[in-house]
């Protein structure tokens, strides 16, 4: 049974990534900031039959409770399959370049672009153990500096400092942990899950969670000839699912 961890999987995308690669028999870390709210969620997806599930107390902004994460999911198993960057944070509206706190930046990043680095990091030995490693990292199209510089795309007035940027910095990690582990059986991608309604947005997306969970999974679950190093929007382009950067 493949294993996967996902941060920020109480709730929204996140959870229901987890619940649809439980349906495809993974069996789920399920990293939640708040134990009680992971813990709620570990027993909403037991209900529905789907049981290969635990909570995993995980604040990708701290390192001690990465540290500990990283014990305790070592204690249950060796291997590790799937990493899935999901947990991250919006910084709150408006967003002007002009106006926007040095603080509010730095809490944005902390989340979307150090958390990540922390985790991949902290548990990067574990992956290396499974014959088809793969990491997906939860982008945005809206942090595409191609698109954002093209007057007639349609999300290009929706600009904003620092969610776009933290995603767009996530994306050259991406770039580069592909290329670090290129000679291995790695798969690292950025995927965008699409404009989805949710309590991230105020609930203004267009798509639903259950497709934003199956684009991520799909990423998790690709095989030998499957892309690495990519910026994945199938949203923005379904025929190839290929973004600019």
């Amino acid at each position: 049974m493949k294993k996967v961890l996902i941060t920020g999987a109480n709730k929204s995308i996140g959870y229901e990534t987890a619940r649809q690669l439980l349906q495809k028999g993974f069996y789920v870390f399920l990293g939640s900031r708040n134990l009680e709210n992971g813990t709620a969620a570990v027993e909403k997806l037991k209900a529905e039959g789907l049981t290969n599930v635990e909570v995993v107390q995980l604040d990708v902004t701290n390192d001690d409770s990465v540290k500990s994460a990283r014990i305790e999911i070592g204690k249950k198993t060796e291997v590790l399959d799937v990493l899935i960057n999901n947990a991250g944070i919006n910084g709150g509206w408006p967003q002007a370049a002009l106006e926007a706190s040095i603080d509010q930046f730095r809490q944005v990043f902390e989340t979307n672009v150090y958390g990540v680095a922390r985790v991949t990091q902290a548990f990067v030995d574990m992956l290396r153990k499974s014959p088809q490693p793969r990491i997906v990292n939860v982008s945005s199209s809206g942090c595409s500096l191609t698109l954002h510089c093209d007057p007639t795309w349609k999300y290009y007035s929706h600009k904003a400092a620092m969610y776009p940027a933290s995603k767009a910095a996530l994306n050259m990690y991406t770039i580069n942990l592909a290329y670090e582990l290129r000679d291995t059986p790695f798969k690292v991608n950025a995927v965008c899950p699409g404009f989805v309604a949710t309590d991230f947005n105020g609930h203004r997306g267009t798509g639903t969670v259950q497709e934003a969970g199956t684009r991520i999974a799909k990423y998790a679950m690709i095989g030998a000839d499957g892309p690495t190093g990519k910026f994945i929007s199938e949203e923005h382009n379904p025929e190839t699912g290929e973004c600019p950067w």
